[in-house]
């Protein structure tokens, strides 16, 4: 990714998700499917899942680029790629996943509320936080996916009244834990759907 923020043989790598899909989780399916075996059975608070990219290779060194190496004009490309890939929701609002206080720090900046923010511009939606961070939680990488979702639990609360329809945004989906304690919170500040949008996502074979 020399000179421009990524070429065209790097942008062409990136493998976007397309039909069919999980339509809770946005997994990736041989057929169409309403809870896939990714999610079934577990209890998420979002309404539905999407992202634009496989998180692979290719995309783990673009978003490594965007998030800890400042190149910040990255959430314009992925903005990009999202609205080419994922439709447009039918929402009041986009919010985003507020970062660590520590990371948020180093990094300068919030790369879902960069994501966020470009996506606003594009859609026409107001981009709002709505979502408070508490401290002192550990990283989600490294863990299982059972210890994911213990670790996020309870972690986010709402700044007040939430609208009805919210579309939250994420940089990258792995287990989906983050984005459904997040869209939790948001369900007890009074959203009755939250749809979670991510530039990426991991895809499990």
């Amino acid at each position: 990714m020399d000179g421009d923020p990524l070429c065209d043989t790097c942008g062409a790598a990136l493998e976007r998700l397309g039909a069919p899909l999980c339509e809770r989780c946005g997994a990736p399916t041989a057929w169409p499917v309403q809870r896939c075996r990714e999610c079934s059975g577990r209890r998420i608070a979002f309404a539905r899942a999407r992202a634009a990219v496989a998180y692979d290779d290719s995309a783990k060194r673009l978003v490594g680029a965007w998030k800890e190496r400042g190149q910040r004009t990255l959430a314009q490309i992925a903005a990009e790629i999202v609205d080419g890939v994922v439709p447009r929701p039918s929402a009041y609002t986009i919010t985003f996943v507020p970062a660590d206080h520590d990371r948020m720090l180093r990094r300068g900046h919030n790369p879902a509320q960069r994501l966020a923010v470009e996506l606003g511009s594009r859609w026409e939606l107001p981009v709002v936080g709505l979502l408070r961070r508490a401290p002192g939680v550990g990283p989600q990488r490294g863990l299982t996916l059972a210890d994911r979702r213990r670790n996020v639990r309870g972690v986010f609360r709402a700044n007040g009244a939430a609208p009805s329809t919210v579309v939250l945004v994420d940089d990258v989906y792995t287990s989906g834990a983050t984005v459904s304690s997040a869209a939790s919170a948001l369900r007890k500040a009074g959203a009755r759907r939250v749809e979670v949008i991510t530039f990426a996502r991991a895809v499990r074979s």
